[in-house]
């Protein structure tokens, strides 16, 4: 049984990704597995880490078990 991750809240995502977002560390605090590309790639080039931090803000990127930031 793997262990569920806190639920993160969605202003503390969009400023971890506004600051940090290019090493993955908002990807790495919702669960997701494959934050350490963001790190080797530096958020692809900006790129991930806009469109995440978009993804945020509007609600549509959620945990990666499926839950809702609150």
């Amino acid at each position: 049984m793997t262990e569920q991750k806190p639920v993160q809240s969605k202003i503390t995502m969009i400023l971890v990704s506004l600051f940090l977002g290019g090493l993955g560390i908002h990807r790495l605090m919702m669960g997701y597995s494959n934050w350490w590309l963001m790190l080797l790639t530096a958020g692809g080039c900006g790129l991930w880490t806009l469109i995440d931090l978009i993804k945020i803000a509007s609600g549509s990127m959620k945990m990666a078990d499926g839950r809702d930031l609150v």
